[in-house]
């Protein structure tokens, strides 16, 4: 083999390297704040680079499609490998980057085919082959910069969109964001068998006006992938907002009715002092005229109210609790339901009390608003520490049915005002999510089975 032979094969290899390494590097540089173990995540990249690189110099024949798509699928089990969780989310990341990675390499083909063209396969340069080497590499180096600037930009305007990255994506989202994708992809194919049945079945050369469709294509494809992924986490976010906003009030609400709760107790207190007066001075006075045996029964008897009076009141470890619990079974004995309370708060926990207050008060106005009143009617709080899970559940008795969301998995709210009612659940949900938890419904027995875990630190 002449060396003019050996420095083109070299150059060739070192192009493939390159440019296999700069996509290994992006779909890294993609995945990596999707992931909870980001120190990991370089095995994505890593075992992209490695199976191209295998798969190159093997002696089977694949076609690029089918020998991509094997990279592909190879790093998005490594994915599902470091992180067992959101599958979704991470199929739409392998997606995009495959449709934007073709779409973007052809981009920058396209746009350097005409300088290849007049500048390398010239009668000059054919001539003096170190020159026309020469004008290979800068070329091939051009061609690497624009599909890597691309492809970077495409992914970082996506990643900087991608607000809520550690919440669950649903299959509905899926369908909608690799949808652009897909498109672009399949005009790609379109357009390659196209010039593929021009060149071999009528032999003719592909004009000018195919390269402009295919560069108007290439781009306008990767703008809608970008723009489509920015559009829908703006509306995302807006509605968060929304959601928000309907937090804040129902909190609002919550302290509202709690600072009620605590002026009542506050006037219960002032009364018992009075009382308590009262009652001392009359035992003094039962002292002293030596009716020692019915101060004593005197005293029984206000032992026995005190007892009772204390009986009602819940103790979970924290006195916002204590007070929601307390409002709620006030409220579930005014609609003649019962409720007993195990709950005690996760003292020494990274679990904010206020996030807790959301859990509560979300499930225990819908555990009362939907439990009927009546002998069997009940409802029970209950919490426990499993390892570092904290559970919660709350069951209420409860007769009828329920219509279910399939895309987000919850009740269907049974209230006519949509607008303003039906975000209990999801207010839950979110709590559980961001401490890496989640919530799960039960409806059996007669019985509706509302579980929430929550991860501890």
């Amino acid at each position: 083999m002449e060396l003019m032979e050996i420095c083109c094969a070299t150059e060739t290899y070192i192009y493939i390297i390159a440019y296999t390494s700069m996509t290994g590097y992006i779909l890294y540089y993609f995945a990596k704040p999707f992931m909870i173990k980001k120190d990991k995540t370089f095995c994505v990249g890593a075992s992209y680079i490695f199976t191209m690189c295998i798969l190159d110099v093997v002696p089977v024949m694949l076609s690029n499609f089918v020998a991509y798509s094997t990279g592909i699928l190879l790093a998005f089990l490594v994915m599902c490998w470091i992180d067992r969780r959101n599958y979704r989310q991470k199929i739409y990341i392998v997606i995009t980057f495959f449709s934007l990675r073709w779409l973007s390499a052809y981009l920058a083909s396209t746009l350097t085919a005409n300088l290849y063209g007049k500048m390398v396969m010239t009668p000059y340069l054919a001539g003096r082959p170190v020159w026309q080497l020469v004008a290979t590499v800068g070329t091939d180096i051009l061609k690497l910069a624009i599909m890597f600037s691309v492809l970077r930009f495409s992914v970082g305007r996506i990643i900087k969109a991608y607000t809520y990255k550690r919440e669950n994506m649903t299959t509905k989202e899926l369908l909608m964001l690799i949808v652009p994708s897909v498109t672009g992809m399949t005009g790609y194919e379109i357009m390659q068998y196209y010039q593929t049945y021009i060149e071999t079945s009528v032999q003719e050369t592909v004009s000018g006006i195919y390269y402009v469709l295919a560069l108007l294509h290439y781009g306008i494809s990767i703008v809608t992938i970008v723009v489509v992924a920015v559009l829908f986490h703006n509306i995302k976010e807006n509605q968060e907002g929304k959601l928000q906003n309907e937090m804040i009030s129902a909190q609002i609400d919550n302290m509202k009715r709690h600072i009620g709760q605590v002026e009542n107790l506050y006037q219960d207190i002032r009364g018992m002092k009075h009382d308590m007066a009262n009652h001392i001075l009359t035992l003094e006075r039962l002292y002293a005229a030596n009716e020692a045996e019915q101060a004593q029964e005197y005293a029984r008897e206000l032992t026995t109210a005190l007892v009772n009076m204390a009986a009602g009141e819940i103790k979970s470890g924290n006195p916002i609790t204590d007070t929601i619990l307390q409002e709620w079974k006030t409220e579930a004995k005014k609609r003649n339901i019962c409720l007993e309370s195990e709950f005690h708060f996760p003292a020494d926990s990274n679990i904010n009390v206020f996030d807790l207050s959301v859990i509560l008060n979300n499930a225990l106005q819908n555990a009362v608003e939907n439990t009927v009143g009546g002998e069997a009617a009940h409802i029970d709080v209950l919490s426990y520490c499993r390892n570092n899970a904290y559970m919660i559940e709350i069951s209420n008795s409860f007769t009828g049915s329920l219509q279910w969301d399939t895309e987000c998995g919850l009740p269907i709210t049974s209230k006519g005002e949509t607008e303003s009612h039906g975000y209990g659940l999801s207010n839950i949900r979110k709590v559980a999510q961001k401490y890496f938890g989640d919530m799960d419904i039960v409806l059996q027995d007669e019985k509706f089975l509302l579980s929430v875990m929550l991860i501890m630190n």
